[in-house]
């Protein structure tokens, strides 16, 4: 089991640690709710360094880019990122990564932790065309998640950098706590606003103390699957997969046919014709919990799908989850039945997200 540079940290905090993608984890510390509602109110804090980081860098390096993600990566800026993902050649999905411009002809790539080890094989085996130069800094980097309204608040008093100027999705390398060269992403998985920063591992525990002192809760994976779920967002290997349509799983807004990438010709046929199933989201009209797997039914009773994600929302107080249904069920207010302990109970399809600020 890997660990994180804040494993002992997290243990003096009596964190309730879970293996997770390989790593062991905090998946809650003072209670999952408490947390949520910390991220969603005030200023929460995560260690999420098990997370990938690659650099890819030289003359090829946007062409290589390009080639393996959904997205328009020439679009990008120094400074900016970008949600992607990365297809196969089988229809489904290697991967959902996030691209960062550093500099000109330098870029790293964030993906997720269950998938490092088969995300570098991947585009290793992509590069032979291209010949960027590509080095894996994934057991170099630490990443903690600064997330939530007062986020801005708490770590303006840690830097210089005027937090406010900086956009959703652009960034900044910069000093923070007096620590150099620390890469300040407006981004997050929360829906909450914040930061995530990137930090040489040397100096994550540090950055963690001064952020918990300055004033945020210490949060765990529980939570964070909680907080993206009432934004709708998927968790690869749940929502997304390697037999994954990218677009029965909403993923068109962030497929770009201005380039050529790999498999677009299919992808771009089922944006065109439209696929078999959906990916849609739901609320419970009753009490229940839906769960991954769980079956999905018309109100005729008849199959029509399967939950893919599913929670309590701490913020709604009710159940919701995402799945996967038959197309023609897929029409907002629609009424479906999701099955738990051999019941039935109605819920009504919604458009993402079910948090609105």
């Amino acid at each position: 089991m890997k660990t994180t540079a804040l494993t002992d940290l997290h243990l003096s905090l009596n964190a309730k640690m879970v293996p997770f993608a390989g790593f062991s984890m905090p998946v809650q510390y003072d209670g999952i709710q408490r947390e949520h509602h910390a991220v969603r109110n005030h200023v929460g804090i995560f260690d999420v360094s098990h997370m990938g980081e690659f650099f890819i860098r030289g003359k090829q390096a946007l062409a290589l880019i390009q080639f393996i993600i959904s997205n328009d990566a020439s679009t990008l800026k120094v400074g900016q990122a970008q949600y992607a993902y990365m297809p196969n050649t089988s229809g489904g999905i290697v991967d959902d990564l996030i691209v960062y411009k550093i500099a000109e002809d330098e870029y790293m790539l964030v993906v997720n932790a269950s998938n490092i080890a088969k995300d570098w094989n991947w585009i290793k085996t992509n590069n032979i065309n291209f010949g960027a130069e590509l080095y894996n800094a994934s057991e170099e980097w630490s990443l903690l998640a600064v997330q939530g309204p007062k986020a801005h608040q708490v770590l303006q008093n840690l830097t210089e950098i005027n937090l406010k100027e900086i956009p959703f999705y652009h960034f900044i390398i910069g000093s923070l706590g007096g620590i150099k060269n620390i890469i300040i992403s407006a981004t997050g998985y929360t829906g909450s606003g914040g930061f995530e920063l990137y930090i040489p591992n040397t100096h994550a525990k540090l950055i963690w103390k001064m952020v918990t002192s300055a004033g945020a809760q210490p949060v765990g994976l529980a939570a964070r699957d909680t907080l993206r779920l009432e934004m709708g967002y998927c968790l690869y290997g749940n929502d997304i997969d390697d037999k994954t349509s990218p677009i029965a799983a909403g993923l068109g807004w962030c497929t770009k046919f201005t380039k050529n990438f790999v498999n677009h010709h299919t992808i771009q046929r089922q944006k065109k014709e439209g696929t078999p199933q959906k990916r849609i989201g739901f609320v419970l009209e009753k009490r229940g919990i839906p769960r991954n797997g769980y079956p999905l039914f018309n109100e005729q009773g008849k199959a029509i799908g399967k939950v893919t994600s599913g929670t309590s929302s701490p913020t709604l107080g009710k159940g919701i989850g995402m799945g996967y249904i038959n197309t023609e069920y897929a029409i907002p207010n629609q009424k479906i039945y999701v099955e738990i302990r051999n019941k039935k109970i109605s819920s009504l399809i919604q458009k993402f997200p079910f948090y609105k600020t």
